[in-house]
């Protein structure tokens, strides 16, 4: 579940990146410090900890971000943050953002499970047939499943597409124990 806050700030970040046509820029960002902390759980759990220190953990906050090539806006959004003491929604609040800049750049994001490589010829044709279905842009994901035996699952948002011989034998065996 994710809370009201983490979509009350994905909100106001999405807005302030959409004022400054910013949002994929902004998304990567936001996604590049967030998998930093999912990364390290120790860091993660230092910078959500109400028992230290602010100061310590802004400290700590800005060693990381000069490593890291974020924009001022970006910054100031981790600050705040931290100020807030919300860092520790951070990852809800990146799948929010991520819903809001889809739906504004009408794009859906896919992934493709198959038991067997796909050529690219064949992830284009799955590509541009699933943008005429959705009438959106899609952003596709491969994974290789061998545990699917064979066909292919697909995922376009919440919508599951499963064409693997994995579930056409589990349907079988279902209908075969319901004939007995």
């Amino acid at each position: 579940m994710i809370s009201n806050i983490s979509k009350r700030y994905a909100r106001a970040f999405f807005e302030i990146a959409e004022e400054e046509k910013q949002l994929e820029q902004y998304y990567k960002e936001l996604g590049q410090f967030s998998s930093i902390i999912a990364g390290n759980k120790d860091l993660g759990g230092f910078l959500a900890n109400p028992v230290f220190e602010q100061d310590s953990k802004k400290n700590v906050l800005e060693k990381i971000i000069g490593k890291l090539s974020l924009s001022p806006m970006t910054i100031n959004f981790l600050k705040l943050l931290i100020d807030k003491k919300r860092i520790d929604v951070l990852s809800d609040i990146e799948i929010c953002y991520r819903q809001m800049m889809d739906e504004s750049l009408q794009k859906v994001g896919v992934n493709i499970k198959t038991a067997f490589p796909l050529s690219r010829e064949m992830q284009d044709f799955i590509s541009v047939n699933l943008e005429k279905v959705t009438g959106r842009k899609v952003e596709v994901t491969v994974e290789n499943d061998t545990g699917l035996l064979g066909g292919i699952v697909i995922g376009v948002g919440d919508t599951l597409y499963d064409g693997s011989i994995k579930n056409q034998l589990n349907n079988m065996r279902n209908l075969l124990g319901e004939a007995r």
